[in-house]
């Protein structure tokens, strides 16, 4: 019989080795990102062409009921509500999201979540026939609450069900699905397609296909082989889905690391938000998503968009094209998303996360100088515009898709539902709040506005380059060892569990044996 070491060693060889894109794998991938961020990108954007019609449905409704106009501010306020309730379902929805994985599972909760969607998608698609602009603002918080649930639960999926050497590239697939839905919901909101005012109603409801799409397909294919043997016990099961997923039957170094990570899960026990905050073992794990996920929200990408338009139109581009220009920015952002697809397995995903946030950096940096001077310096409109497209190509790479990748990769099982209930928040409440700030910030600052960005995105640069390792290529087990040793806890090598400390039952924390290099 093999020693445990000698075993782990085969396991971590014969994982890299043997893991291939099966086409189970392959499906599984696309319908669930199809079927969920897919949506999230959509939503982000789908209201963006059609904006004046709704208004005008809404002003137009205001004086069929009350026989006088609507107040402007008071139209001001109902579209704000209409922007912000998306960002703040997500918050809802992000909150939702450790009660449902671990009593529905990951597949189970993309399930039950469809049911946001559709409902939402009727109710948006036939508002202009029941003339209620109520519904589309109480639509937006569910649309929200289904793409917090989304964005959060289908890269923990598909990163559990992927061998560790195709994870971080099947783990950007949700984002590379996310960029999609904006580029589609920009096409089909052209002016001439169905971004005018006969055609918004439909297109705010076409949301509801993908999710109708996967609540058909999505229950033919596995559940997470991690969430059946960890979390339910089942080993059979686990062993069954795995199978299929893999596409052969010798899956026994893979079922043993996940027993040796279920031996781990039992001596810590499961993780709330609360324990995981005050957990040790944890520390910089925790910090360290916080830290990605505020750089990914925080770092402008919202602010480029909003001055894409006039930065274009101040090159000479005509405002009736600009639309054509926004649809172009959103290809780049499809294309580099996809690129980080074929590059994360190799350059690694520490490297796109520095490379993705230095790029925003100078782009930042130079389009300040380039906003200000473009009035004085005929040619500065155009540096403009490879500021804008060098800033979505660093966003697209790096900040964008490999925060999510990472939570999925730095914590256990008993913890990752929590952190991603953690990393979600903090996701959608940035989101929130730069939608919120950002205008006032504009007229106060105008293009020096682009300074902040510079200097978080350079913040975020520091930290990772000094704290977040390379996890590539690495089983869960192996990248928990790496960071405890910068958490200061030991791994005991028999049964890699943290000596620091565990949690138990009452959910308090009780001492088990303090490392020697502990402060």
């Amino acid at each position: 019989m093999k020693l445990k070491g000698q075993k782990q060693e085969s396991s971590d060889s014969s994982d890299g080795s043997k893991g291939k894109m099966t086409l189970l794998l392959a499906l599984v991938a696309l319908i669930s990102a199809f079927g969920s961020s897919f949506q999230y990108g959509y939503n982000v954007s789908v209201i963006n062409s059609p904006a004046p019609y709704m208004q005008d449905f809404y002003n137009q409704t205001y004086f069929n009921r009350n026989g006088v106009p609507m107040d402007s501010g008071f139209q001001t306020l109902l579209w704000s509500l209409t922007v912000s309730m998306y960002p703040l379902g997500g918050l809802f929805g992000s909150l939702m999201v450790w009660p449902m994985v671990n009593n529905c599972g990951r597949k189970g909760t993309l399930l039950i979540n469809n049911l946001f969607s559709i409902v939402s998608a009727i109710l948006m698609g036939t508002s202009e026939l029941a003339k209620t602009f109520e519904v589309i603002i109480l639509s937006r918080v569910i649309m929200g609450i289904y793409a917090g649930l989304a964005s959060n639960v289908v890269p923990m999926f598909l990163g559990e069900i992927s061998p560790k050497n195709l994870r971080g590239a099947i783990g950007v697939v949700p984002q590379l699905f996310i960029t999609v839905g904006i580029l589609v919901a920009q096409i089909l909101g052209l002016n001439n397609i169905l971004g005018n005012a006969k055609g918004w109603p439909v297109l705010l409801g076409l949301t509801g296909i993908p999710s109708v799409i996967q609540l058909l397909i999505l229950p033919f294919f596995p559940e997470s082989p991690r969430y059946l043997l960890i979390q339910k016990g089942n080993e059979e099961q686990a062993r069954e889905a795995l199978q299929k997923l893999r596409g052969w039957d010798d899956v026994d170094d893979e079922i043993e690391e996940m027993r040796r990570e279920d031996r781990s899960e039992k001596e810590e026990g499961h993780f709330s938000v609360l324990s995981l905050c005050t957990f040790r073992g944890l520390r910089w794990q925790l910090i360290s998503i916080i830290v990605m996920m505020m750089g990914q929200q925080l770092s402008g990408v919202n602010a480029v968009f909003y001055y894409a338009d006039r930065i274009f139109q101040s090159a000479g581009v005509e405002s009736s094209n600009v639309q054509y220009v926004t649809v172009s920015i959103g290809a780049i952002n499809v294309v580099m998303t996809l690129l980080a697809v074929f590059i994360v397995e190799s350059l690694g995903r520490r490297i796109l996360l520095l490379a993705g946030f230095g790029l925003c950096c100078v782009s930042c940096a130079v389009l300040t100088v380039a906003l200000n001077l473009q009035n004085t310096v005929s040619w500065m409109s155009y540096l403009s515009i490879v500021c804008v497209i060098v800033y979505i190509i660093g966003h697209a790479i790096g900040a964008s898709p490999i925060p999510f990748v990472m939570i999925t990769e730095m914590f256990l099982q008993s913890s990752r539902p929590a952190a991603f209930m953690v990393g979600g928040s903090v996701h959608w409440l940035c989101n929130f709040t730069v939608g919120l700030v950002f205008l006032y910030m504009e007229a106060g600052l105008g293009p020096y506005s682009f300074l902040i960005f510079c200097a978080i995105c350079l913040a975020s640069i520091v930290y990772i380059f000094i704290v977040v390792p390379e996890t590539k290529n690495k089983t869960f087990m192996e990248i928990n060892r790496i960071m405890a040793k910068r958490n200061k806890v030991e791994i005991q090598d028999d049964k890699e569990e943290l000596k620091d400390f565990h949690t138990v039952p009452g959910g308090q924390a009780e001492k088990k044996e303090v490392s020697s290099s502990e402060l």
